[in-house]
Formats: C-alpha cells, sequence, structure tokens
C-alpha cells in the first residue's frame, strides 16, 4: 500500500471519530432540554395535584363558615319567634328556619364529601411527592452525566484535534485539499476500499484497468463512479 494511502487512512479514522464526537455534542443539548422538560412537567403535575388539594380545603372551610353563618341566623330566627305573637310572623319564621336547616344539612353533606375527597387528595399528593422527588433525582443524576459526557468528548476532541493537525502536516497539500473535499462530500469516507473490482464506497463495479492501477500500489486511484480514493483490501 503506497505510504500516501497509510497516511490517509490514518487521517480518515481521526477525521470520523472527530465527526462522530461532534454529532454526539450537537445531541447533548437536546438531551438537556428534553430532561429538563421531564423536570418541569413533574414538577407542575405535583403543583396541579396541590392546588387541587388546595381547592377542596378552600371549598371546605368556606362551606364551614357558611354552615356556621346559617346556624346563628337559625338561632336569631328562633328567638324572633318566642317574641313574636302574631302567627304570620311565626309561620313565616318556620319557613326561613326550615329553608336554612335544608341549606345547613346540604352543606354538611357537601363537606362530608369534600372530606373524603381530601383525604384521598392527601394520599395522593404523598405519592404524588415520593415520585417526583426519586424522578427528579434520576434527572439530576442524568444532567450530572451528561456535563460529563460534554467534558469527556471535549477531552477526546483536543486529543484527535491534536493528532489530526500533525497528520495532516505531513501529507502533501494538494493531496490532503483533495481529501479534505472528498471527505466532505461523501459521508465522511473519501477513501474506500477495493473488493472484487467493486468500489465499496458507492458499492459500483469499476474497469479492471482501474482496479489493475490501485492493485499496483504505484499511484493514487480514484473510482470512476464516485471519485473516492481507492486502495485494495486484503482478498
Amino acid at each position: 500500500m503506497l505510504p500516501e494511502i497509510e497516511q490517509l487512512l490514518v487521517l480518515q479514522d481521526r477525521d470520523q471519530k472527530i465527526r462522530t464526537l461532534r454529532q454526539e455534542l450537537k445531541i447533548v443539548p437536546l438531551e438537556r432540554k428534553e430532561l429538563e422538560g421531564r423536570l418541569a412537567a413533574g414538577a407542575a403535575e405535583l403543583d396541579e395535584i396541590k392546588q387541587k388539594a388546595r381547592e377542596i380545603e378552600l371549598e371546605k372551610k368556606k362551606l364551614e363558615v357558611d354552615a356556621q353563618a346559617k346556624r346563628d341566623q337559625i338561632a336569631k330566627y328562633k328567638t324572633q319567634q318566642f317574641q313574636t305573637r302574631k302567627n304570620e310572623e311565626f309561620q313565616a319564621l318556620s319557613n326561613e328556619i326550615k329553608r336554612y336547616e335544608n341549606d345547613v344539612q346540604s352543606n354538611e353533606d357537601r363537606q362530608l364529601e369534600l372530606m373524603e375527597q381530601a383525604e384521598k387528595m392527601k394520599a395522593g399528593v404523598a405519592i404524588a411527592e415520593k415520585e417526583h422527588t426519586q424522578s427528579k433525582s434520576q434527572i439530576q443524576t442524568q444532567l450530572s452525566d451528561l456535563d460529563g459526557k460534554i467534558q469527556a468528548i471535549e477531552a477526546q476532541l483536543q486529543q484527535l484535534d491534536a493528532e489530526r493537525k500533525n497528520l495532516a502536516q505531513q501529507i502533501d497539500e494538494d493531496l490532503l485539499d483533495h481529501y479534505e473535499r472528498l471527505f466532505a462530500n461523501k459521508g465522511g469516507m473519501a477513501i474506500a476500499p477495493l473488493e472484487h473490482e467493486v468500489c465499496m464506497g458507492c458499492h459500483m463495479k469499476i474497469t479492471t484497468q482501474t482496479a489493475v492501477r490501485a492493485r499496483g500500489n504505484k499511484e493514487i486511484v480514484s473510482c470512476e463512479q464516485c471519485g473516492r480514493i481507492l486502495y485494495p483490501s486484503q482478498e
């Protein structure tokens, strides 16, 4: 194999690794956004459950105040009954007392319903808080892992960039320029093995003459179909 091809293969290996790592770095912000979204959604869901619990408690307290006010009014009406001597006023007060007593009964029935709901909500809030705490801990660990991943990738990139720079300095400028254009335009594969007169870059058959030249290891030979630089594989 030509020394130039060997150099380019090593360079291509480094470039492919660099390309993969940079793609991973681009994905990390998306992964972070997804995790932070899950964390925010979990917190919002917990807040919603707590808000429902608070609303039940507020309604229950409002009913308690309203019921007490009606009981006080009933007591006043009863006092007025004892003080009146008119049957019409007495009957009117009786009707009001009956209406208020019915309201109090409905109020108390509703309070019982709310008490049952409050107990269920209390248990629901406890479960939701526990689940959110566990989920938050897991997500924070994953976010921390992402930070570690970024640091590791950046360290690898720094090392690979240094290796790549050293390798590139050893390659002819025109050949390097040709390789870099191919690498950018051919999906990260500028140099492809030749197997049975088939370029493994584009998987197209080349001419016998081109295959012979590539196997001769005396010159840089390119695929007639895709333009990739060819090197003979171990067939």
